[in-house]
């Protein structure tokens, strides 16, 4: 156990220093390396296991509504960019420019792509000219990049993989479907597939995503009682379409200006299972996602028949799960610290005793709860195992959420909580009000929730009649 207990001591305590632990986990559990490129990070082959389990989902869910998978260019031409007055404002800061192609220099920059909306309204220009053309209803799978002030791994850095959906629609009423279909989907898969408790809402005139009439987003909280931003969806009307100039005839035989939407999530929902579920002894990864759902420890292996009987239960377990035998000469409490620092959800260990009694021992990731389970058994009782998990992991995110989260009617209550999590707070819909807000304590509104409450009558600010209630919170 020594070699267990130096492990876990590896690993900076979340309650001492927040930063600090997400860090060591990030590199302990090799989910990304430093680049040599500022703020560019290195996806690990267990990272991107994680990434690739959580592609898998969406693009399942993204054809089962259509969607199509295309490939855009990564550089947009300046002038291409500039079409669109309102998004290339909102992105300049943050845009990355190509000036030379060789020794040569280029007679317009190149933009490194921040986000697609302008390659895909060019490219819609040139493919739609009816109403028969549409809708399309597109998806790209790529990376992207944006020159941050501040970096963190997964959560913000200089380039990241998302995917972007871009769809065009013959009338508002199916673009606004469709973002907010997709806002639902993006709340599904946080929610079922990687167990984390989300807010649904719209966000104010100053939070939206540049360029659109109405953004969405899904909210999630972390251990710490920030908040993140785990996905979002845009609807931009026909501002685009006439920017670019993109028309089809319609029904009526006129011409007409077709409704856009973009909608993405990132390698940044990474960050956010780890936050939420993590622990001073690593990840605690969902079953969905988790590269190895299940990991077999010989107990005794140089003991007669061992290694042999777990190589059988292995064979028999990788038909219906994803799972890895450590066969390795490290010892047992080296291999239960290793697997729990990787979030492994279930460790199954065999040993002779087991053997004889035809039997083995499944233990849980989160709460090390250990089932004797007959081997004839095994296939049946696994599934509700592994539900019990995910199902603990995902309470366990809805106490943080609950215990961190506070309402205010007032300046003095919203500071009394403004680094503890969520503040719902009335607001009257004025933006002086919203920039005093992060000005004093330093948070920003999270977003509109759907699913509204009356706190009180006026603004927690001025104390003028309220128009909504939003969510308030310090943000990753």
């Amino acid at each position: 156990m020594a070699d267990q207990k130096k492990m876990v001591e590896a690993i900076t305590s979340r309650d001492v220093d927040f930063a600090k632990w997400y860090t060591d986990i990030v590199k302990k559990a090799e989910l990304a390396d430093y680049s040599s490129v500022r703020g560019c990070m290195v996806l690990r082959p267990y990272g991107y296991a994680i990434w690739e389990n959580i592609q898998k989902i969406l693009d399942a869910k993204f054809k089962a509504t259509g969607h199509e998978n295309v490939a855009m260019p990564m550089f947009i031409p300046e002038s291409l960019l500039q079409k669109e007055k309102d998004h290339v404002e909102g992105f300049a800061p943050e845009v990355a420019w190509v000036t030379h192609g060789g020794s040569e220099k280029l007679n317009e920059r190149l933009c490194v792509r921040p986000t697609s909306e302008t390659l895909f309204c060019e490219h819609y220009r040139n493919i739609i000219s009816s109403y028969r053309d549409l809708p399309k209803l597109y998806n790209q799978w790529c990376s992207v990049v944006r020159w941050e002030k501040t970096t963190r791994p997964f959560l913000r850095t200089t380039e990241f993989w998302w995917q972007e959906g871009h769809t065009i629609h013959e009338t508002a009423e199916e673009a606004v479907e469709e973002t907010l279909r997709m806002l639902e989907i993006y709340a599904e898969v946080l929610e079922k597939h990687l167990a984390i408790p989300i807010l649904k809402g719209r966000k104010t005139e100053k939070e939206k995503f540049a360029g659109a009439r109405d953004t969405y987003s899904v909210e999630a909280i972390m251990h710490d009682g920030k908040a993140l931003q785990s996905a979002t969806s845009h609807y931009f009307g026909d501002d685009f379409a006439r920017a670019f100039g993109i028309t089809f005839q319609g029904r009526d035989n006129t011409q007409q200006y077709p409704f856009q939407t973009s909608w993405g999530m990132s390698t940044r929902v990474i960050g956010a299972i780890i936050m939420t579920h993590g622990d001073d002894n690593g990840l605690k990864l969902p079953p969905d996602v988790a590269p190895i759902q299940i990991v077999v420890v010989p107990i005794a292996q140089h003991k007669e028949g061992v290694l042999e009987a777990a190589r059988e239960l292995t064979a028999r377990l990788k038909q219906n799960w994803r799972v890895k035998l450590d066969e390795s000469d490290n010892s047992a409490g080296w291999k239960f610290a290793e697997y729990e620092m990787k979030g492994v959800p279930l460790r199954i260990e065999l040993g002779p005793k087991d053997i004889q009694e035809g039997q083995c021992v499944v233990v849980r990731r989160d709460n090390r709860q250990k089932y004797f389970v007959k081997l004839e058994q095994l296939e049946a009782e696994l599934p509700r195992i592994m539900e019990e998990y995910r199902q603990a992991i995902y309470q366990s995110a809805c106490e943080n959420r609950a215990a961190k989260t506070f309402t205010a009617t007032n300046l003095e209550e919203m500071a009394a909580h403004a680094d503890d999590g969520y503040i719902k707070a009335m607001w009257c819909g004025k933006l002086e009000c919203e920039l005093a807000i992060k000005e004093k304590f330093g948070i920003t509104s999270r977003c509109i929730p759907f699913e509204q409450e009356k706190i009180s009558d006026t603004c927690v600010c001025c104390q003028q009649p309220a128009k909504d209630m939003v969510v308030w919170g310090k943000a990753y």
